[in-house]
Order: C-alpha cells, then structure tokens, then sequence
C-alpha cells in the first residue's frame, strides 16, 4: 500500500530508525528527522484508517501527535520497533480525540475467538494489498468491523509485529492475530485476489 510498506519492509529499517531514535534523545535533530521521515507514512496511512481518508486531517492529527511524540521522546525506552509501537499508541490516542471531537467514535467489534489457526505468510493478500492503490484499500478496511481493521492497518500499514500491534491495542496477541488474519481475509476476497486458504499454519509471518 502506497502510506504504509507493509511489516518486512517495515522492520528492514527498524534498525536505522533505532539508531536516529536513541541519537534524537541526544539532540540530534537531524536524526529526529530521519525518524520522522521512516515513521510518518506508515502513521498516516493508520490515522487516515481511524479518521477517514480525507489527507488534510489525517495530517492534523499526525502532527498532533508528533508533538506529543517529541515532547515525551526522552521517556521513551526502545528499539525501532517498539518506537513504532510507541508512536502508533500516541496517534491512535490523538485519532480518537479526534473522533470524540466529532461525536464519532465506533465501538469495537468483540471477537468471537482468540485463537485461530492462520493460514502461512505468503497464502495472505497481504503483500498483494501493497500494490493497491491506498485510497481503495483504505477505503474497504473502512467497512470491516473496528477491530479487524486496526490490526489490518497496525500489521500491514504500519508494520507492527502481532504482539506490538497487541500492546498498542491493548489486547492479546492471538486476538490480533485472528481479527488481521480475517480483515485481510475479507479484504482479499473483494478484491478478488487467490491465495486465501483456510488450510495451513502460521501467524502471518510469526511463530505462534
């Protein structure tokens, strides 16, 4: 997808965005920069998810975060991937600021199961939601139910592992696992792409 890069890519410059993080808490300001410049897209594909797909407040909201983000970046306590992490939980905050602003905030979808037997990583449409242009897909995880389209976009958009992506939601791994696992279920299935199975193992890339 066109905002995020999807978790391998993600993680593959999780090691830079460590060393710009810890150097930023130094005060290297070009290394805040190049922090925010690995971070941002992932951020604002999510916040357009939780907000609507209209640019310019998506943008409001992320910058209402970044602030709270370099306020507080001193207490932060991580590696690349839990600023990732830490930075998704802050934005989400700020997103449903937002949403309570408007009157607007939906109620999350309870899970019928915790655990589900997931198909391996390359039997997901999730690489393939990569090359889709960001407005369609954001446009169709707008009709999941709450919870399947957060781990969607925390997972795909973002590139948070399951468990990250389970602590910036606040819930177990294997939740997030199975409410990801059938948003990119659903999302493949209207976007007529193969490969979604209901056989095989695995956790989207991860070890159960």
């Amino acid at each position: 997808m066109g905002q995020g890069g999807g978790p391998r890519r993600a993680q593959a410059h999780d090691e830079e965005l460590g060393r710009a993080v810890a150097a930023a808490q130094e005060g290297d300001e070009a290394a805040f920069a190049v922090a925010y410049r690995l971070v941002q897209p992932g951020l604002v594909g999510y916040l357009r998810g939780l907000v609507g797909t209209d640019g310019e407040t998506a943008e409001d909201v992320a910058a209402e975060a970044w602030l709270e983000i370099a306020r507080d970046l001193g207490r932060f306590r991580g590696d690349g991937a839990g600023f990732r992490g830490w930075t998704a939980t802050i934005a989400r905050h700020r997103a449903f600021d937002h949403l309570r602003r408007q009157r607007a905030r939906p109620r999350p979808t309870a899970l019928e199961q915790d655990v589900l037997e997931l198909p391996g990583p390359h039997s997901t449409p999730a690489s393939a939601l990569e090359a889709i242009s960001t407005e369609r897909v954001l446009a169709l995880v707008a009709t999941l139910p709450r919870d399947q389209a957060e781990a969607v976009l925390l997972r795909v958009v973002v590139g948070l592992d399951g468990p990250t992506a389970a602590r910036v939601l606040g819930k177990r791994p294997g939740a997030v696992r199975t409410a990801a696992y059938r948003g990119l279920r659903k999302l493949g299935e209207r976007l007529g792409l193969d490969g979604v199975t209901d056989g095989g193992s695995g956790t989207l890339g991860e070890s159960r």
